[in-house]
């Protein structure tokens, strides 16, 4: 337990080590992020920070498998790193200059494949059944690249992919524990502690002082898709995964934001890879709220998601289904009510210019 806990605040430590490297790198180099009209900040703020946790997560996933835990992963764990590895390379690329759609979605379907060929899937795309393997690693693939460009979409307000993308691990490391401390626990709170890290750059406390970038956003949805998708178990148990409905459930603010930009393109006659300004945190932003006060709002919904999700996983029966529906009711209830504030702030907004 002392080794765990020393690997954890470690993680911690070393992320905000290698963020304070990062600002003096980007600092003496002019790496800043590019401002334009979908950007909310002002001042030259370096964009290379999901860097920093990203490197401390690999770091402490190959010291968890070597020298932490027993038994250890398979020679399999290194495929998925590699993905992980090529998506955050390919992210920081971008921060530097921008990728074709295309050429970022063939990434993404490589860094996938270094998942699902060695096996990682979700064994169960419900709930009890097991699903056949001819749907399940489709499935698995369309999961790990829409939650990697989902939580790079949501990434638009100081604190909030970082944030989301924390409480959501810990929701992760808490649901694993049902099933026994192990590895995955580990990796899960490690993950968190790196990107409290980065946080304590990030927040907006008044103001960020270091964004993730594409690197930073891309690596954090690839490895939140991930890691459902790795097998736990109690000692003379079959291996198991998170079923589907659960790992969307927690991860579903920025998936659901990301089907509503979806549908709002399609609607709209644009390209769905199109920009624009009618995101979540947007309409928040639009309603009045400061930085802080979205991140405010979209960490409690997201903590109440995890609270009602591993309540539903510990529980069986009615009570668990109600709980796993209620929580998905519970958002697409948020998103609803928060459509129609802005549509009626919009029309009094209108209605006063033209007075």
């Amino acid at each position: 337990m002392t080794s765990v806990v020393i690997t954890i605040c470690c993680a911690f430590a070393l992320s905000i080590i290698a963020v304070l490297s990062i600002l003096k790198i980007c600092h003496k180099n002019s790496w800043y992020d590019r401002i334009n009209e979908r950007k909310i900040h002002t001042g030259n703020i370096p964009r290379l920070g999901g860097i920093s946790f990203a490197l401390v997560f690999i770091l402490c996933a190959l010291f968890i498998n070597f020298f932490l835990i027993k038994p250890r992963f398979s020679g399999r764990f290194l495929f998925p790193l590699s993905g992980l590895i090529i998506v955050l390379i390919s992210g920081v690329l971008d921060d530097f200059r921008s990728m074709q759609p295309r050429h970022k979605l063939l990434i993404q379907i490589i860094a996938g494949l270094c998942v699902i060929v060695p096996g990682f899937s979700f064994q169960q795309l419900l709930f009890e059944e097991a699903s056949p393997i001819w749907l399940r690693y489709p499935v698995s693939l369309l999961w790990i690249i829409g939650l990697t460009n989902a939580i790079n979409l949501i990434d638009g307000v100081d604190g909030l992919a970082g944030g989301t993308a924390f409480f959501a691990a810990l929701t992760y490391a808490a649901v694993f524990a049902l099933n026994g401390i192990d590895s995955v626990v580990l990796l899960c709170i490690c993950l968190a502690a790196a990107i409290g890290g980065f946080l304590v750059f990030n927040l907006p406390l008044p103001k960020a002082r270091i964004f993730m970038g594409d690197g930073g956003s891309q690596f954090l949805g690839f490895i939140l898709a991930v890691l459902p998708l790795v097998e736990t178990r109690r000692p003379g148990t079959i291996p198991q995964n998170l079923p589907l409905p659960y790992a969307a459930a927690i991860l579903s603010i920025p998936i659901f934001d990301t089907f509503a930009a979806i549908w709002r393109r399609l609607r709209d006659g644009r390209r769905i890879d199109s920009p624009d300004k009618a995101h979540i945190h947007h309409k928040l932003m639009n309603l009045k709220l400061p930085a802080r006060g979205v991140d405010g709002v979209l960490y409690g919904l997201q903590i109440l998601i995890g609270v009602m999700v591993f309540l539903s996983v510990k529980w069986e029966g009615i009570v668990s289904f109600f709980l796993l529906a209620a929580s998905f009711f519970i958002v697409i209830l948020f998103f609803s009510l928060i459509h129609f504030l802005n549509q009626s702030a919009a029309k009094k907004m209108m209605k006063l210019i033209q007075s």
